[in-house]
């Protein structure tokens, strides 16, 4: 009899597993879906955020591409500074997903979501994708600022797409570290402070604004442990044409998704207590 209990116990077994990469896809969809459908309906949304990197490309590109301070070779700086500017824009988007996950906690829908089979790498693997496609919404808000004031910009449709995953890719890695820090602090308010505290480093300690060349030793250290400076790194290979490593920006980009997924995957069901 026991023998004959095996059978459909392994049996049951095995569509799971299968259908495990299908719930991940299926939520990742669900999620990018309801992003899209709240920023249809908060079109401000999208105006407000414009105005910092609309003042970045506008005032500070503008400034330091006549006083020629940073060094940046034959390429304009105002066209150096577009891919950071938009990376920031992205950054910026991402690392305050956390508080949507303490939100969602203090309602009752993250309880709701944890009972139910969908896995919570899916449930993650949603989010950091959901802040991607919102990314990529800013992405080209700053890509028409920046087409407007005269950056070069390529029109070579896979580097686009390349431009695309990139983003996507580094608000993974942000979104997920920032429902990590929420899984340690669970507090919107605690939340709130350290991702105010952790942004603006994370930026002025990557190439976004100058090349890593120019940075003290210290700085380059950071530069080349921070996720965000292979983000810029790819865009402005992909952007402008700027010498890049692309295949070393892309593995870092998938290898820190991944590792801060499973991270945050790890403590969402601490945040549920």
């Amino acid at each position: 009899m026991s023998a004959r209990l095996d059978v459909p116990q392994a049996a049951s077994v095995e569509p799971v597993r299968r259908s495990l990469p299908g719930l991940v896809l299926s939520r990742t969809a669900a999620m990018c879906l309801v992003e899209l459908q709240k920023l249809r309906h908060d079109r401000s949304e999208l105006l407000t955020r414009a105005i910092q990197p609309a003042l970045w490309l506008l005032i500070f590109g503008q400034v330091f591409t006549r006083l020629r301070a940073i060094p940046t070779g034959n390429t304009p700086y105002l066209d150096y500074l577009a891919p950071g500017i938009l990376a920031q824009s992205a950054l910026f988007i991402a690392i305050f997903y956390g508080i949507q996950i303490i939100w969602e906690r203090d309602a009752g829908v993250l309880a709701k979501l944890l009972v139910t089979p969908t896995p919570r790498v899916a449930l993650v693997t949603g989010k950091a994708f959901a802040a991607g496609v919102r990314a990529l919404v800013q992405a080209l808000v700053v890509l028409v600022l920046a087409a407007l004031l005269g950056v070069g910009l390529t029109g070579n449709p896979l580097k686009l797409l390349g431009m695309a995953v990139v983003v996507v890719l580094g608000s993974a890695f942000f979104c997920c570290l920032s429902i990590t820090i929420a899984g340690l602090v669970l507090s919107r308010d605690r939340l709130m402070g350290i991702g105010q505290a952790i942004t603006m480093p994370l930026f002025f300690a990557s190439n976004a604004l100058y090349p890593a060349d120019l940075m003290p030793q210290w700085l380059k250290v950071i530069n080349y442990i921070n996720p965000l400076g292979y983000e810029v790194d790819a865009l402005r290979g992909l952007l402008i044409g700027t010498p890049a490593n692309l295949a070393l920006d892309f593995g870092v980009l998938i290898v820190a998704a991944g590792v801060m997924i499973s991270v945050a995957s790890a403590l969402l069901g601490r945040l549920a207590r």
